[in-house]
């Protein structure tokens, strides 16, 4: 929930719904044009609506509404891009760090963790050893915006620890890091293991791309060439991603047969590991 952007990895979802992703090809222009459409639109909403919400009022109701999804659904056009955001006022987020455990009961968790930029704030808490985050360095100064600085207050930040659930029950712990790029990461890595039903270590590697709100999108070296070719022909512009693009892990509980499957990104130097 806000303060955190995990509400704007609900909204693609909920906007991706509209449409027959299983019935596109995974790598291909429509399912990633339909992608950055929607990443470009929650993003708006995120932008302009999150902040503290004990501080603020935020309509996370409204921003998760099956007729909110509907509008912003109605803007996307399948041969042509919108036209570019407003530029995100948020800066750069990283060094994030992410885990998930699942024990034998099937007890799970997901756990995130941030400094935000190297030694955080450079500020250790003298009897830990623990560095403390500089994450105060997202607020913004317009006094109008929710997300404007002021005493104790918490403000907007983009570090996910994802959980998805069916039928009551934890089915997989999982995140995905990446600054900003972590919302449309759990919406690329859910719809691959639920619309394009891959396996969970496909899922993770599955290549990527990040639309920023302005400027050109960043495409990993895995996206076929026909395929950005036909997002130019959109009005995409497009740019080799100077990195890899975040970084996943997971574990899927598979409670009929009783057994874990555990997925590790080889963009990080992370492991699935059982024991």
């Amino acid at each position: 929930p806000p303060n955190g952007q995990g509400i704007a990895a609900l909204q693609m979802l909920n906007i991706l719904e509209g449409f027959d992703l299983a019935a596109l090809d995974p790598l291909g222009a429509e399912r990633f044009h339909l992608q950055i459409e929607a990443k470009r639109l929650a993003y708006h909403d995120r932008d302009s609506y999150l902040g503290d919400p004990l501080q603020t009022r935020i309509p996370t109701a409204q921003m998760l509404s099956r007729a909110h999804a509907d509008k912003l659904r109605s803007l996307i056009k399948s041969d042509q891009a919108l036209r570019e955001f407003p530029a995100s006022n948020f800066p750069d987020h990283a060094d994030t760090v992410y885990l998930c455990v699942v024990d034998r009961e099937g007890n799970a968790v997901s756990f995130i963790n941030s400094l935000f930029h190297s030694f955080g704030s450079a500020q250790m808490a003298p009897l830990s050893g623990v560095c403390l985050h500089s994450r105060g360095s997202s607020f913004v100064i317009d006094p109008g915006h929710p997300n404007c600085i002021a005493p104790n207050k918490r403000p907007l930040h983009t570090i996910i620890p994802g959980m998805l659930a069916k039928e009551g029950r934890a089915v997989m712990p999982f995140g995905v890091m990446g600054g900003h790029y972590q919302a449309n990461g759990h919406t690329h890595l859910l719809t691959n293991l639920i619309d394009f039903e891959m396996d969970l270590q496909q899922a993770i590697d599955c290549p990527r791309l990040f639309a920023e709100q302005q400027g050109p999108i960043e495409v990993e070296t895995g996206i076929p060439a026909g395929t950005r070719a036909a997002l130019t022909q959109r009005g995409h512009t497009l740019t080799p991603a100077a990195r890899p693009l975040g970084g996943g892990q997971a574990i899927w509980i598979d409670w009929q047969q009783g057994v874990l499957r555990g997925g590790s990104d080889p963009r990080k130097d992370g492991c699935a590991l059982g024991y």
